[in-house]
């Protein structure tokens, strides 16, 4: 009797302690459950540029192995039609306006590696979210949302700073002055900038021989030569394009460290690959966030050896397939270390197809399929819509098409609730989280108005009207396409947002995506019955939308966005910067073998 009254007596006792092993266990359980992320994205890729997106001449298995065991998104929408405006969106959720990463004037993207522009400090990415949850954070790639701020070693906007621990690639973009024997791309700008400058030194020489002259001061005249003989070289330097801004702008890091300056862009694919493998490989045991940013397919389309003359479009379509090519053999890292089923994978691109980069008549950008525009045009859905795909085995439905208006900023929330983060609550935040969408457990998007904008000026507005099926797209401008069609701007190098080669439209161009997606057939009183209730109710949320922005430091304004030298990294003595640690690190190992 006496040990039976035990037992019941320790039974509270095991239950209690059943109970708090089973809440330590499950919430590690619960952690370690947490998926690892795999973002890839692609620099300039077209809609109509992947095979599970309708092309049939391209060859993309891998990104459509990913469609078939995933989800593949048809509306989903880049918050800006160009690259530093749409990334800064996709890692802060936030239209770029919010944290003055979109511009006023022509250069819409930050121009110079050396320069005070970038993604502010304050801003709150993703990756940061993620990392303070315990996420072991990289990025391979592209970043192009700046360096410094005041010095030459703050990396005040360095990936380092924005949540990443760890970081490989380009801090620039890649751009014809990469590539000996392309036309430069920054001629304009460096003409203009080396005006600036020049003024600037005959203006200090002037200022230092009147002082010498009246005897105000004691000045050396060696001090006037050298000032004379500094301005004329840097004239030289920069008119006649030595190459500087190879040596400038096209850089590879790792981490802190130049590991090529200039870059040798014909090792960048491999080199990439092995490090996201890599990174794969390191942090097996997870959870980790891996950011994949392609160099492809942007121009001057770098392409290796082994993939050229493959395609049967050329150089660009070549370019494609290779990159196509790498993200196999990242897949196949995670396949091997067994994390299929424990990781999230997203492809994406950053915008659309580049329509006005060409060689005589040969066009070497993308291919948009049935929608009209692309880069760098505003609202026109080539320039914004992109492909998107999600897999996760076991927790995505596979070979899953879904027909609702997503964009790249819902990434944001989505990656942080899967992380068990918060979302910040002391700003605007404009994406929403994908997941009850993606696992089919709601029919329709939160999506209701997007805000299509062309530097910071809004170009057109989409509303998602539900109850009726319908997505209406209001275009407010456009850009004058040239006289040539293909609906391009080829008398600019890009289309611009403002001035004379713009269209102001009032009443706007209105269509129906959901029946009209090409943008073919604008809609009149005429035609849509409903036509000024349609445009007032746009107008309204347009309204609304203005009431949430407010002013912050515009980063691409002219000054934020010149090269000034004392933030121009560099690996070796200023201005001869040149480093090649990747050969030299190569030749140390043989060497090592050897002996």
């Amino acid at each position: 009797m006496e040990s039976l009254l035990r037992s019941y007596w320790n039974l509270p006792v095991l239950l209690f302690f059943s109970l708090l092993l089973w809440k330590t266990f499950g919430a590690r359980a619960g952690a370690d459950s947490r998926p690892n992320i795999l973002i890839l994205m692609a620099d300039d890729l077209g809609i109509g540029d992947v095979g599970c997106y309708g092309n049939d001449t391209i060859r993309t298995p891998n990104i459509d192995r990913l469609a078939k065991e995933g989800v593949k998104l048809t509306q989903h929408i880049s918050a800006a039609p160009l690259c530093t405006p749409s990334r800064a969106a996709f890692m802060t959720g936030r239209y770029a306006l919010r944290s003055g990463m979109d511009a006023i004037k022509s250069i819409r993207v930050l121009y110079w590696l050396g320069g005070p522009g970038g993604l502010p400090p304050n801003e709150t990415t993703f990756a940061k979210v993620l990392q303070q949850q315990g996420y072991t954070t990289g990025l391979i790639g592209k970043w192009h949302l700046g360096v410094n701020c005041e010095s030459r070693t703050d990396y005040c906007h360095h990936p380092l700073n924005h949540g990443f621990d760890y970081f490989y690639g380009m801090p620039f973009t890649l751009a014809n002055d990469c590539q000996l024997g392309e036309p430069p791309e920054q001629s304009a700008a460096l003409r203009s900038q080396l005006w600036f400058y020049t003024q600037m030194i005959a203006l200090a020489v002037l200022t230092v021989a009147i002082i010498k002259l009246t005897g105000l001061f004691s000045f050396s005249w060696k001090v006037i030569t050298s000032l004379a003989l500094f301005g004329f070289l840097f004239f030289i330097s920069w008119y006649t394009s030595f190459g500087f801004i190879r040596y400038w702008n096209c850089i590879m890091m790792r981490n802190y460290d130049i590991t090529e300056q200039p870059i040798k862009v014909e090792r960048a694919a491999s080199l990439m690959t092995k490090e996201a493998v890599s990174f794969i490989e390191r942090n097996k045991k997870g959870p980790f966030l891996l950011f994949v940013s392609f160099l492809h397919v942007h121009t001057p389309l770098v392409t290796s050896e082994r993939f050229i003359g493959r395609s049967r479009h050329g150089l660009y379509g070549d370019n494609v397939e290779e990159m196509d090519w790498m993200i196999g053999q990242i897949l196949e890292a995670v396949d091997k270390q067994g994390l299929q089923k424990n990781t999230l994978t997203y492809f994406v691109s950053d915008h659309g197809g580049f329509l006005e980069t060409r060689k005589g008549d040969v066009q070497l950008g993308g291919w948009n399929g049935i929608y009209k525009g692309g880069k760098g045009m505003g609202g026109w859905e080539g320039g914004i819509r992109v492909p998107g795909i999600f897999r996760w085995p076991g927790v995505l439905p596979a070979n899953t098409v879904i027909d609702e208006p997503t964009s790249l900023m819902d990434i944001y929330p989505t990656m942080i609730h899967l992380g068990g983060g918060k979302v910040p609550q002391d700003r605007v935040t404009d994406g929403h989280d994908l997941m009850p969408l993606l696992q089919r457990k709601v029919q329709y998007s939160d999506h209701e108005f997007m805000f299509h904008y062309c530097g910071v000026y809004l170009h057109a507005v989409r509303w998602h009207q539900k109850e009726v099926g319908a997505v209406w797209k209001a275009h407010y401008t456009t850009p004058v396409f040239s006289p040539k069609g293909a609906g391009a701007c080829y008398r600019k190098r890009m289309c611009p947002c403002a001035g004379e080669q713009v269209t102001h439209h009032d009443p706007p161009l209105l269509f129906d995506l959901s029946r009209d997606p090409s943008e073919s057939n604008p809609l009149s009183i005429a035609t849509e019955p409903q036509f000024d209730t349609i445009i007032k109710r746009i107008e309204e949320a347009v309204e609304e939308h203005r009431k949430t922005l407010t002013p912050v430091p515009l980063q691409l304004t002219w000054w934020n966005n010149i090269w000034k030298p004392w933030l121009q990294p560099c690996c070796g003595t200023f201005p001869m910067c040149w480093c090649d640690q990747e050969t030299e690190n190569r030749h140390s190992h043989l060497q090592e073998i050897k002996d």
